[in-house]
C-alpha cells in the first residue's frame, strides 16, 4: 500500500466527511477479491446517512483517484438511494473496478449494470453525471497532487441510454428534467 495512494484516499474521506457534516458517514472496505484489489487497492466505499443535505444515502467511492495514480484531475463516483442497502455498496464497488480496470468512465459516459438496478427496476446503466443533488462543493475536492472530481452515477434505463445516443446528453436530461424524475426512485417511469 503506497502512502500517497493512502493519502489520497484519505483525503477523499476527508472532503465527503465534511461536505455531509451532520450526516453519519461510514467508511466500508468492499473485499473487490485477491485480483480485483490490485487494481483499485485502497477502496472504501463512504455510506452517508440521510440528514441536513438530504433525506436520501448517498455512496462515494474513495480511492479511484489513487488507484489510476492521475497527476492533476482524477475522477471518483457518488450513487443517491432512497434506502441503506448492501446493493448499493457492490455497485459503487463494481464501478470502480470497471473505471479503474482499463473502462476509464467521464462524465456523460455509461455503463451497463448487467441486471436491475434493484429487483423490479427497468433501470439498468449507469449515466455518469455531475453531482447535481449535490453541487460543485462535493464535485471538487482537493488531494495531495491534484484534485478528484466526484461525479454521479445515475441509475438509467436501456431506452435512456438509447435516446442518449440519438439526440445527446443534453437532450437526455432535459427529458429528466421535464418529468421531474425522482433519481432515487428505483421504479420510476423511463422517460425515453
Amino acid at each position: 500500500m503506497s502512502e500517497a495512494r493512502e493519502s489520497a484516499a484519505e483525503a477523499v474521506e476527508s472532503h465527503v466527511r465534511a461536505f455531509f457534516a451532520g450526516h453519519a458517514v461510514e467508511a466500508v472496505d468492499f473485499d473487490l477479491g485477491p485480483e480485483r484489489r490490485e487494481v483499485v487497492p485502497e477502496l472504501r466505499v463512504l455510506v452517508v446517512g440521510p440528514g441536513p443535505r438530504g433525506d436520501g444515502w448517498a455512496y462515494v467511492t474513495a480511492g479511484c483517484w489513487a488507484a489510476m495514480e492521475e497527476v492533476d484531475d482524477g475522477l471518483e463516483f457518488v450513487m443517491t438511494a432512497h434506502v441503506r442497502d448492501q446493493r448499493f455498496i457492490e455497485l459503487m464497488a463494481m464501478i470502480a473496478y470497471y473505471h479503474c480496470g482499463g473502462h476509464r468512465l467521464g462524465l456523460e459516459h455509461s455503463m451497463p449494470i448487467g441486471e436491475p438496478w434493484v429487483p423490479g427496476s427497468t433501470c439498468d446503466h449507469l449515466l455518469v453525471s455531475l453531482p447535481y443533488l449535490h453541487g460543485p462543493d462535493l464535485e471538487h475536492c482537493p488531494v495531495p497532487g491534484g484534485h478528484a472530481r466526484i461525479l454521479w452515477t445515475l441509475p438509467v434505463t436501456t431506452a435512456e441510454i438509447e435516446f442518449r445516443r440519438r439526440h445527446g446528453h443534453e437532450a437526455l436530461e432535459r427529458l429528466f428534467d421535464a418529468a421531474e424524475i425522482i433519481p432515487t426512485d428505483p421504479f420510476r417511469a423511463s422517460v425515453a
